[in-house]
This record gives C-alpha cells, structure tokens and sequence, in this order.
C-alpha cells in the first residue's frame, strides 16, 4: 500500500511537471514577441519564472515519493500551495490591467484605430513613461514592423507590379501596432501614397496632435504619436488574453492534481503510522484523576 501512494505522489508530481511546460512556452511566446513585435520585455518574467518553480517543486516531490523522503514531499506540498497562489494573483493581475480599451471602427475601412484615451491604469501610464516609450519606440524601429507593410499588385493593362492603391489598402486587416504606428490617423484626412506614405490635404482643420506628430520620414512616421502607444497597448492585451486562457486551463489542473496530491500524502502518512485507512484517527485517552 505505501508502495502504491509513493506512486500516485510520483504521478501526481510528473503531471505536474508535465502542466508546466505550457505555462513556460506561454512565457517564451511573450519574449519572442517583446523583441519583435510588442517590445514590451518585463512581462513575460513572471510567468517564466512560475513555470521554472513549477518543475523544480515537481522534481522535488517526485524524488521524494521516489526515494520516500518525506521532508521532500512536505516541500513540494508547502511551496506548491504558493506556486498555484502566484498563478492566481498572476491571472487576475493580467485580466485587471489589460481590462480597458479596445478598437474603434472607421467607415470604409477594415482595420481598426486606437486611442489613447481609451486605456487606463498602470499599464498605460508605463507605457506612456518618456523613458520607457523612447525604448520600445526604439525596438519597434529596430524591428522593422512597419516595412513589413509594404505590398505590391500587378497591373491589369500592364502585368507590372506596382504599389498597392489606397482602396486595396483600406480592405486591410492590419495589426494594432501596423494600424497606431505606420500610417497616421484617418481623421487627420492625409492623401495615400503608400502604406508608409501620406502627403497632407490643404485647407483640412487638425484637430488630433497625431496629425502634427506624423513624419513621412520612414524613421519616425507615428512612432511618437499616441495612437502607436495604444497600438502597443492592445497588441499586448490580445498577447496577455491568449496566454491567460493557457493558465487558467493549466491552474484548473494544477489545484485538482495538488489536492490528490494532498490526499495521497496523507494517506501514506496514515499507513506509515499503521492506521486503517478511512478510519478516524484515535487518541489515547488521559487517566481520570478522580478514582470512585
């Protein structure tokens, strides 16, 4: 019987290891994209670092039940129960700071726009922090996310390819980055040329300071315009919902496989002790010092 719950811990453990590997491949899926396309490198680490002391707290209860080395189990046991609380404080974190903001339609075209003003909260304001702006704005023009943009059509009369017109270009369904950061905004009424080149309309009245920030200098473009931090703001929320979805199927797992681990420890504690397993435990009972 020990010999059988030292083998349920041991799968129970392995289970266990085995529901981390998602979790950590959420973590490098995030890090690809802060050095690519979100540029956003510190939020990934704690999902990282989670799934590392998930497999670690696993290998040590397996080596425990393996070895029958009880402090082990009671180590997995006891760091587990914290694991699975920094997953869920790790959840609830991710949905509350990526609650607000969404895109907005505009007629006739088939992206979506973002404002600023629509996020709130402390992911907005580290995002909008000079300091932290000016590095991601670095790593997105580093990433080169905006020359990706760039297509060409063949024309019919000709067979030569040639830019892409603006009525195919407005049919696009381009990234929030693409969309905040590579074209100016449609309200400031800019003539297409290409996907990364506008010229302005004499005679229109600017009203959002993005128009003034936008640069056909393809080193600049909207890189500082507000409507590229949204971009980067709602490239993140859809990053963070994908993997989120991810961790609370694996934290559903994770408390299901920790309380049969619980179970199982307890019940080869009862056998260590030589006690019938589903019977109350019994207490010797204390002389009287009262003699009739």
């Amino acid at each position: 019987m020990m010999r059988g719950s030292n083998s349920l811990i041991g799968a129970v453990n392995l289970i266990t290891f085995l529901v981390s590997i998602p979790i950590l491949g959420g973590g490098i899926w995030l890090a690809s994209r802060a050095n690519s396309t979100d540029c956003i490198r510190f939020l990934q680490w704690p999902i990282i670092i989670i799934a590392l002391a998930i497999m670690l707290v696993s290998l040590a209860g397996f080596a425990g039940a393996c070895y029958r080395v009880s402090w082990l189990l009671r180590l997995y046991l006891f760091a587990m129960f914290f694991v699975v609380v920094a997953l869920i404080f790790f959840i609830v974190f991710a949905y509350a700071v990526t609650d607000r903001g969404h895109g907005e339609v505009v007629m006739n075209r088939a992206f979506l726009e973002y404002q600023l003003q629509d996020y709130s909260g402390w992911l907005k304001d580290r995002v909008s922090d000079p300091g932290y702006w000016g590095k991601i704005s670095a790593c997105l023009r580093d990433g080169k996310v905006c020359k990706g943009m760039r297509r060409f059509v063949r024309d019919q009369n000709t067979g030569i390819l040639v830019q892409e017109p603006a009525n195919v270009f407005y049919r696009r369904d381009l990234s929030p980055i693409q969309s905040g950061c590579c074209k100016p905004p449609t309200s400031c009424g800019y003539t297409y040329i290409n996907e990364t080149l506008w010229t302005a309309t004499p005679g229109t009245v600017v009203i959002d300071q993005d128009c003034t920030r936008w640069s056909n200098n393809q080193q600049e473009l909207c890189y500082e315009c507000d409507s590229c931090k949204a971009g980067v703001l709602a490239s993140i929320k859809h990053s963070w919902r994908k993997v989120s979805v991810i961790n609370i199927v694996v934290l559903i797992i994770l408390v299901i496989v920790y309380v049969a681990g619980c179970a199982a420890y307890r019940n080869a504690k009862r056998i260590d002790n030589d006690e019938p397993l589903g019977m109350p435990r019994m207490t010797k009972a204390q002389p009287s010092r009262f003699q009739f």
